[in-house]
């Protein structure tokens, strides 16, 4: 028999097929699990499904991802009661409906026909509400029955348990119709309720290794940023004064000296080492995304704004929609970023008087948009740059797309769009 699991991703049906019983358990001695597929028919021998349980706690320990943890309990539930449906319903966080449905047994055809997954009606929540096992005979004679929706495969027999931890129930495992037999036993209530057990526990750990991984990752970022912050320190505090000082000897020896030929030289030189110190505090200013690090994201391009406008005498202005900021916050690092780069851009091409910083709602989503009165440029008659196609690139790794309109004398807008 093939299996197929459904698994939803924001409250979608996500199918997987899982192959068939033969199949699952090559896959399962490969990987050096255990397998679970029905062998025998009937009721285990004395002790037996307590050996296999305490295997099935194993293999859920042995999983790391959240969603391969839900997965797995769904599989050997199915598996240990012998049941022929099997589902879990994963609670919002307040537990009063189900926001993710995770089913094994049913087909694709089967899946597509039914629609939206459930989000705790009848028996599904009746088993919310009472968060104790639940064990129906048959579904359609119980009073808290509200029936199946449309397609919805025939189903009869009900045996269901909360997966409960640190007083909090986080789902709910439901299992229909058992191979065999007309109804579910206690055996298999007790079964079932202790993998429900050994799941809330596997469900903590995992939770734990991906709120882990995720400070990991904030970890590593952050030891970028202030390694970035450091440089750029070092290149403020050590070179630029360094180039300065050449500077202004430079400047000194120009005037002392008679010779024309060679005032000429030095002031050139004087030029080119001027011209050296503002690339350099461009390229610090690129370096130092670290001004978002204890503000939001309005309060960083609003402070960014006023440091580019001090720097290169444009007049900046921010215009921040704080819904439109708030909905960005996930990626507010890189919000700030392409509004650098951009800025960046304007004060060593654009010779603009004004430049406005804009982040708001719009048709096509959520737009970072950066218009100057510079000098402008064809589009069409120019080549993209390493500054507009680092633009470019970054806002399509993050989901975007970046538009860029330009006419000479009229000056240019710079916008990334990114899905609300």
């Amino acid at each position: 028999m093939v299996a197929y699991v459904d698994v939803p991703l924001t409250g979608r049906w996500t199918h997987v097929e899982l192959g068939s019983a033969q199949d699952h358990q090559a896959q399962e001695t490969e990987r050096g699990t255990l397998d679970y597929a029905r062998a025998v028919p009937g009721r285990a021998a004395p002790g037996d499904g307590d050996r296999r349980l305490i295997e099935a706690g194993m293999i859920l320990a042995s999983e790391l991802t959240l969603d391969a943890v839900l997965l797995r309990i769904v599989e050997l539930a199915v598996d240990l009661t012998e049941a022929h449906y099997g589902a879990l319903g994963v609670l919002t966080p307040d537990g009063r409906l189900i926001e993710e449905f995770i089913t094994v047994g049913i087909t694709p055809e089967e899946r597509a026909a039914l629609g939206d997954p459930p989000t705790g009606h009848g028996l599904l929540g009746a088993l919310i509400t009472e968060a104790r096992p639940l064990r129906i005979p048959d579904i359609s004679a119980d009073h808290r029955s509200v029936g199946f929706p449309p397609n919805h495969p025939p189903m009869k027999s009900l045996l269901g348990a909360p997966i409960a931890g640190r007083g909090r129930v986080f789902g709910n495992i439901y299992l229909t119709d058992k191979e065999g037999a007309e109804t579910f036993d206690d055996e298999d209530e007790r079964v079932l309720v202790v993998l429900a057990t050994q799941a809330a526990i596997a469900v903590e750990n995992a939770r734990l290794y991906d709120e882990t991984e995720r400070k990991s990752r904030e970890l590593q970022k952050l030891q970028v940023l202030e390694e970035r912050e450091r440089i750029a320190k070092e290149l403020h505090d050590g070179v630029i004064q360094s180039l300065f000082a050449v500077g202004m000897s430079l400047q000194g020896l120009a005037t002392a000296t008679n010779d024309e030929h060679m005032t000429r030289r030095l002031e050139a030189a004087v030029e080119d080492v001027d011209h050296s110190i503002r690339d350099l505090r461009n390229y610090i200013f690129g370096l130092r995304p670290g001004i978002l690090a204890d503000r939001q994201l309005d309060q960083a391009l609003k402070e960014m704004a006023s440091e580019f406008g001090a720097r290169s005498g444009v007049v900046t202005v921010v215009d921040v929609d704080s819904e439109a900021a708030s909905q960005l916050a996930s990626i507010a690092g890189d919000v700030v970023q392409l509004a650098r780069e951009a800025l960046s851009n304007v004060g060593r091409h654009g010779a603009a008087t004004t430049c406005r910083v804009s982040l708001q709602r719009g048709d096509a989503g959520l737009f970072l948009e950066i218009d100057d009165d510079g000098r402008g440029f064809d589009v069409d008659m120019t080549t993209w740059g390493m500054g507009l196609s680092n633009l470019r690139a970054r806002v399509e790794t993050l989901g975007g797309v970046l538009q860029v309109e330009s006419t000479p004398g009229e000056g240019t807008t710079v916008r990334a769009t990114f899905p609300s």
